[in-house]
């Protein structure tokens, strides 16, 4: 199975830059499943019912978030039935929405994807490492699924190295989200689960994370508030990460992708 997960899209430039490359990318990399992570989508706050449909439409499957994922309050009428859309899996219980769904890919196979947020320098919630590990129990791999994938969602790469090798040999792809920069160390870890720090963003990166410079600097700076941070407009570049699963499920490829705007750019090709 080809799988390949989008970085933290941003606003207005990161969804152009996915509708105007996605179509191609699933083309060239022959892709089975599509996830994109679109906490960040609305304005760089969130996600709409709007945005999330324009996303599926520009041929993303399924969207996980993050600690953003309620800010946009119109979300709580629709979560709990868009199974297409998670918000981490380790919210309490009676949180709306779904942490994890089994998904169909075209040709039938089955995709786990789980969506789970860390806790070092976020918000103190259930443990991640549990909620993975109920889910696995529930639909391991290669048995109830014929592939897994997680986005954890989290600030200290420690935590999603931790992750990553938590799930190594029973999950075929751990990728991180919310640094909004990527790193250098897509690999295949030991037991066979394809690993990245941090896919990055789709976003402008003539900016601070994604966002307009000024503010950001301004409280840096001078440790004043003066306006709310919004998307930096220039072009954007997709950042996501591509994996290729064998016939147990595990990682035989695993590869970085930048296409678009200022970052140096990254097609893998197929043999």
């Amino acid at each position: 199975m080809r799988i390949l997960f989008i970085g933290d899209i941003i606003g207005r430039p990161g969804r152009d830059v996915v509708g105007a490359e996605l179509p191609r990318l699933r083309e060239a990399l022959e892709l089975d499943f599509v996830i994109g992570n679109g906490e960040n989508a609305a304005g760089g706050f969130g996600i709409t019912r709007s945005i999330a449909n324009e996303l599926f439409a520009t041929g993303v499957d399924v969207i996980t978030t993050g600690n953003h994922w309620a800010d946009q309050k119109e979300i709580l009428s629709f979560i709990d039935d868009e199974d297409r859309i998670l918000r981490p899996r380790n919210y309490p219980p009676g949180t709306p929405g779904h942490g994890a769904g089994l998904f169909e890919t075209r040709s039938g196979a089955r995709l786990l994807v789980v969506n789970v947020m860390g806790r070092t320098f976020m918000e103190p919630l259930d443990d991640p490492f549990a909620a993975v590990e109920n889910e696995l129990a529930a639909c391991p791999l290669g048995e109830a699924a014929d592939a897994i994938m997680v986005d954890m969602h989290a600030e200290a790469t420690s935590e999603k190295m931790a992750m990553g090798h938590f799930c190594d040999g029973r999950v075929s792809l751990v990728a991180g989200s919310h640094s909004h920069v990527p790193t250098a160390d897509a690999q295949i870890l030991p037991g066979g689960t394809a690993y990245q720090t941090d896919a990055g963003a789709c976003c402008d990166y003539d900016s601070v994370i994604g966002m307009e410079k000024f503010e950001p600097l301004q409280r840096f700076t001078r440790k004043m508030s003066s306006a709310r941070f919004s998307p930096a407009t220039g072009p954007a570049t997709l950042c996501a990460v591509f994996a290729e699963t064998d016939a147990r499920g595990l990682a035989a490829r695993v590869e970085p992708v930048r296409v678009g705007g200022r970052l140096k750019q990254h097609l893998p090709t197929l043999g």
